[in-house]
């Protein structure tokens, strides 16, 4: 499988123009391409310039750099923050970068041009299933203390759309679960980024002897069906695991229909309610067994 991405990979970068050092033509490197479009006619923060490229900050300064003294872009002080950078495109910027999308059209319709209309079709499906799945690889997980902005940010989230989505709203004080209780040691918080943006989480609580506590599962709208559920789910069971909990357990609402098919397609079984949770109109639990531990 190694062997198949790596070749993948190079005839994608040699049919993309990745390898010319003056793309489409032009006078720059794919890089320094890429960043015009990425910077757009609106400007850009550089620092999420560079995380939504995922970008060495070194590099991306000599990008910069080399775009400014070519005179297509102005690099400076945010006025709301000093320390803070921000780039925007002069008017040659935005020129250049017209040329750029126009070429890039011409470009694409090259690769098109030569396959009949099944291959197109073909193609192009098969490039948003890569894409999607290519997505889906970039999402980092990792713990962070569930009053850390980007847990913040996810954990207001999840409140907003399930404030909207349960018969009568949603007060996160009713609820079962507390930051302290994500906290390790007693649990911990996982939050899903992707391009250095917050876009899901969960948390678990353990209990000695007991089934581990599973809360505030959330997957932002925008990366809804990359599996990233799925994964929290998984990372969690994981730690479940680590701590030698007998089993895991979690509710949810009747509204939360998808998350229902997946806790079942997980290997969750409904049980009898555990807990007097407000909102819960089902309790599932997942025992350890030879399975989940091996997996």
């Amino acid at each position: 499988m190694v062997s198949r991405v790596r070749s993948f990979n190079r005839t994608v970068t040699q049919r993309a123009g990745a390898l010319n050092d003056a793309f489409l033509s032009r006078d720059r490197p794919l890089g320094q391409a890429r960043l015009l479009w990425e910077i757009g006619p609106d400007g850009s923060d550089v620092r999420r310039l560079r995380a939504r490229l995922d970008l060495d900050s070194g590099y991306l300064s000599r990008l910069l750099r080399a775009l400014e003294n070519a005179g297509l872009v102005i690099v400076e002080p945010s006025g709301a923050d000093g320390r803070v950078r921000t780039v925007r495109l002069s008017a040659a910027g935005l020129a250049e970068r017209a040329v750029l999308d126009q070429r890039s059209d011409e470009a694409a319709a090259a690769v098109l041009g030569p396959l009949t209309p099944c291959q197109r079709a073909r193609l192009v499906q098969a490039m948003a299933e890569t894409e999607r799945l290519l997505t889906a690889s970039a999402v980092e997980v990792a713990e962070r203390d569930p009053r850390h902005p980007d847990a913040r940010f996810c954990l207001q989230a999840y409140f907003g759309e399930i404030g909207r989505r349960f018969d009568g709203g949603f007060d996160p004080a009713r609820s079962l679960i507390s930051d302290d209780e994500m906290t390790p040691p007693a649990g911990l918080f996982l939050v899903a980024s992707l391009h250095g943006e917050p876009v899901g989480c969960g948390g678990i609580r353990f209990r000695t002897g007991a089934p581990a506590y599973i809360k505030r599962m959330w997957v932002s709208p925008a990366v809804r069906g990359l599996g990233l559920g799925r994964r929290l789910l998984a990372e969690l069971e994981a730690r479940a695991v680590a701590r030698h909990a007998p089993a895991v357990q979690l509710e949810t609402n009747r509204t939360l229909s998808e998350a229902i098919t997946m806790y079942r397609s997980a290997g969750y079984q409904e049980v009898a309610p555990f807990n007097d949770e407000p909102y819960a109109h089902h309790w599932f639990e997942k025992a350890q067994g030879d399975n989940w531990r091996e997996g």
